[in-house]
């Protein structure tokens, strides 16, 4: 059974939580400006979400 989580919905729930713990990492860092993108749907958010989309079918296709 698969799960499907906006791309919003799951940066804002990573953002909340890198927030609260208080964590300032790249990878937090780049959580952030990923939320941000999605958010704003400015210019460049066709091409973000166009690379998460690759991103997520290719580790769609190494666990089947």
């Amino acid at each position: 059974m698969a799960l499907s989580i906006s791309a919003i919905a799951l940066f804002g729930i990573l953002t909340i939580a890198l927030l609260r713990g208080r964590n300032l990492t790249f990878g937090s860092a780049l959580v952030v400006f990923l939320f941000g993108f999605f958010v704003a749907g400015t210019g460049a958010y066709k091409p973000i979400y166009s690379l998460c989309q690759s991103v997520a079918e290719a580790l769609s296709h190494l666990t089947a």
